[in-house]
């Protein structure tokens, strides 16, 4: 294991006067990849990290200290694709056994119901859910939107909470009198779709460091816009400096799509709609061919692996260890909650790094470093942010300290890092972004919590057509 003594870290690392919070008996602090510090301590002033160093260096004073118990502590894991509204439809019996085509038609119908309360609250509890898992900066792709301002709600149930959140514009155009796949109720018109983007970009995305608010455009997937939303919302993206996302060779039935519709293969329509760009990212990515990887590596777009996802639905395994070899940068993703059921990051790593070995055999599979490697910084890359995903001087302060129950970790002493993830289950003792405790000795710090719960219960109870 690469662990240097904080002397030989780059300069910057001390604090200088009292803080705010100390983080502090780590078993090891990885400050960011290759950079472990045994016994180390992490301090944050304000929203940024302050200082950190190992057991030996002097520790500032701190308004408040945290014992990390000899637990791991790490920068705070960064999801790069979810769908966080299907909370309100988890494990729906009707499609949970049907591909991904019959498992969208099944559901399409319920999501037409969607109104502001009902993203509001889900997105409340599904940020939460994050939290618990370790997560402190997290994408939403909103694709569904049978009524106006729905991504509004998102921002104010990300705000109450103060998550670090890059909501997506997402939007579906071509419904089934235009040949697509969702129903006619949940599309919109190409006008629609555009201006919204525009109003959301003026209103809320904040480009500089450390910002805790940035809006994406995200056109649903090949088989749900057209092809003037896809060129028409890239120009934007490149006009207003924001970024791109959408689905991407996620099934065989895409490949069929593209090729009967567009005449090509996705990979290549990607392109030809002005998507090729280190601007954009994309979920899945899971039939690329060999030729299609390396087109996404030179163009620098980022994959939003989604391991869990893609096992329940049926997909298939994305080609990660080779994309990595490629130089694509790759990021996690929870993806849907009613495709995985589940919003836990850390579940989401481990997945990644089983699925990897039984994928690739154990000498070339992704090791555990690899797999938080991917859940940090190159999530991070995915999301156009250098500034998150690393614990460094001046850094937002996104950490999360984790916590097993004791007898998972029994004889787990020589290497933390691989244990976290082979032992387990894992969750946030702490998890602090930009500077807050929001999730603090294992348990949430969100008052309104209840009282959204309560919401969640009646709302998904509605959709489903399961109220009393």
């Amino acid at each position: 294991m690469n662990r240097p003594h904080p002397a030989d870290l780059p300069t910057g690392l001390r604090a200088d006067g009292p803080v705010d919070l100390l983080v502090e008996d780590a078993g090891v602090l990885v400050a960011e990849t290759g950079v472990e510090i045994p016994g180390g301590w992490i301090a944050v002033r304000g929203t940024a990290v302050a200082a950190l160093g190992g057991p030996a260096d002097p520790r500032p004073a701190a308004a408040r200290v945290i014992s990390a118990g000899g637990r791991l502590v790490t920068p705070g894991l960064i999801n790069t694709h979810h769908h966080i509204y299907q909370n309100l439809t988890r494990s729906f019996a009707p499609v949970v056994h049907g591909t991904l085509f019959e498992w969208l038609t099944g559901l399409y119908p319920v999501w037409s119901r969607l109104d502001e309360e009902a993203v509001e609250v889900s997105t409340y509890i599904g940020l939460a859910e994050l939290l618990l898992g370790g997560c402190t900066t997290s994408t939403d792709h909103l694709y569904v939107h049978p009524r106006p301002r729905l991504i509004d709600a998102q921002i104010r149930a990300a705000q109450a909470i103060g998550f670090r959140f890059h909501p997506t514009r997402g939007s579906m155009t071509r419904g089934k009198k235009d040949g697509g796949l969702p129903p006619d109720i949940v599309v919109q018109s190409h006008e629609q779709v555009l201006e919204d983007s525009e109003r959301l970009i003026a209103a809320y995305h904040d480009p500089s460091p450390g910002a805790m608010l940035q809006i994406a455009l995200a056109p649903c997937s090949p088989f749900s816009v057209t092809e003037e939303v896809m060129r028409d919302t890239a120009e934007m993206a490149e006009r207003h400096g924001v970024r791109l996302h959408t689905h991407l060779a996620e099934d065989h039935d895409e490949d069929s799509y593209c090729l009967e519709v567009y005449g090509c293969r996705p990979v290549e329509y990607f392109e030809r709609v002005g998507w090729g760009s280190d601007r954009s990212w994309v979920a899945h990515c899971i039939y690329p061919n060999e030729a299609e990887m390396a087109r996404l590596a030179q163009w620098g777009t980022g994959v939003a692996h989604c391991p869990s996802s893609n096992m329940l639905i049926g997909h298939g395994t994305a080609p990660v260890t080779r994309m990595r070899e490629l130089g694509l940068p790759v990021g996690l993703g929870c993806d849907g909650s009613a495709s995985t059921d589940h919003a836990s990051l850390w579940l989401e790593a481990r997945t990644a790094l089983a699925l990897s070995r039984y994928r690739n055999g154990p000498g070339a599979g992704l090791t555990a470093r690899d797999v938080l490697d991917i859940a940090t910084r190159g999530s991070a890359a995915c999301l156009g942010r250098a500034d998150l995903g690393v614990l460094r001087a001046g850094s937002p302060a996104d950490l999360v300290v984790w916590q097993a129950d004791e007898v998972a970790l029994a004889g787990a002493h020589s290497d933390p890092v691989e244990a976290w993830l082979r032992c387990g289950p894992a969750r946030a003792g702490t998890t602090v972004v930009n500077g807050r405790v929001l999730v603090d000795d294992g348990r949430l710090t969100l008052g309104a919590l209840p009282d959204m719960l309560a919401a969640h219960r009646r709302i998904s109870l509605d959709m489903q057509g399961l109220a009393d």
